[in-house]
């Protein structure tokens, strides 16, 4: 009977406000460019990249700790360097405040010495999600005192990139900061020392535009989006429209300015290879 037929018919319903409370905080995630919901625990797993279209998710300081260094173990430097307030410039103290709060860090880098593959090497790698990876006259120092610990101490050096550019808030102390650590750079080359880059997304400005694009050895994460300044400015400055892929590591790396495009899942074991490659136990340069 047609009775019975909508008697035996289920609905999906909406969920209710209680059952939408009762589902933990960060259970599932959306990936930004397919859309696809996974578990946070699987995208854990799976170092932060999505299954479905291989977005690379951005990672902060401790993650790639975790995800290169052999245990995750980091003897980190200057620690307890922090920002301050050299310009007077409005609500920049509560703005560091508030990036410290939220993501446990002093600044947008972390720098240290540890091993990856056997290896001693000095490491850093910046965070996006302290104001957007600026480049302050914290992130400079700390950089420059990394570089030349690794010349002191003849290890290979290993820096992690991510930064929307100069720290507006410190003006020219923030400019300086792009000098500084080419000019360390520069010393640690003449000395011998391995530099390779790895270039995540996005980093942009004074980043790239110093210490960023200087590596002996330059590796991007798929699709990582980095240049000097951003597609739109270009855009709006020339009147013509860039390529899709504009700015991607595959753009960059077909002109000539990555040596290889690596995925997440290969990094540590490319980075291991390269080790192998330019650092012999004997070496001079060999901090062993």
């Amino acid at each position: 009977m047609l009775k019975d037929l909508f008697q035996k018919r289920k609905y999906a319903t909406i969920p209710s406000e209680k059952a939408k409370r009762d589902i933990p905080e960060g259970l599932m995630n959306k990936c930004p460019r397919c859309g696809t919901i996974q578990y946070s625990k699987e995208l854990e797993k799976n170092l932060k990249v999505c299954t479905s279209c291989n977005y690379h998710y951005k990672l902060n300081a401790m993650e790639r700790m975790t995800m290169t260094l052999d245990e995750g173990r980091l003897f980190e430097y200057d620690e307890n360097m922090v920002s301050e307030d050299p310009l007077g410039f409005p609500d920049y103290e509560n703005k560091i405040t508030k990036a410290k709060d939220k993501t446990g860090l002093k600044d947008a880098v972390v720098t240290g010495e540890g091993t990856i593959g056997g290896y001693p090497v000095v490491f850093g790698a910046m965070s996006f999600d302290f104001m957007g990876g600026s480049l302050g006259s914290v992130v400079g120092e700390k950089l420059t005192r990394a570089i030349e610990s690794a010349i002191q101490k003849k290890y290979p050096l290993i820096l992690f990139s991510t930064s929307g550019g100069a720290r507006m808030q410190e003006s020219i102390l923030s400019l300086m900061q792009m000098a500084k650590t080419s000019a360390a750079i520069q010393k640690l080359d003449e000395e011998g020392g391995l530099f390779v880059s790895v270039i995540t997304d996005p980093t942009f400005g004074g980043v790239s535009a110093s210490f960023a694009m200087l590596g002996d050895i330059i590796i991007a994460e798929p699709a990582a989006s980095f240049g000097f300044t951003g597609r739109r400015v270009i855009e709006q400055t020339i009147r013509q429209k860039l390529p899709d892929n504009f700015q991607t590591a595959e753009f960059n790396l077909l002109r000539g300015q990555v040596d290889k495009v690596v995925a997440r899942k290969d990094m540590r074991t490319t980075l291991i290879k390269l080790l192998d490659m330019h650092v012999m136990k004997g070496d001079a340069n060999y901090g062993g």
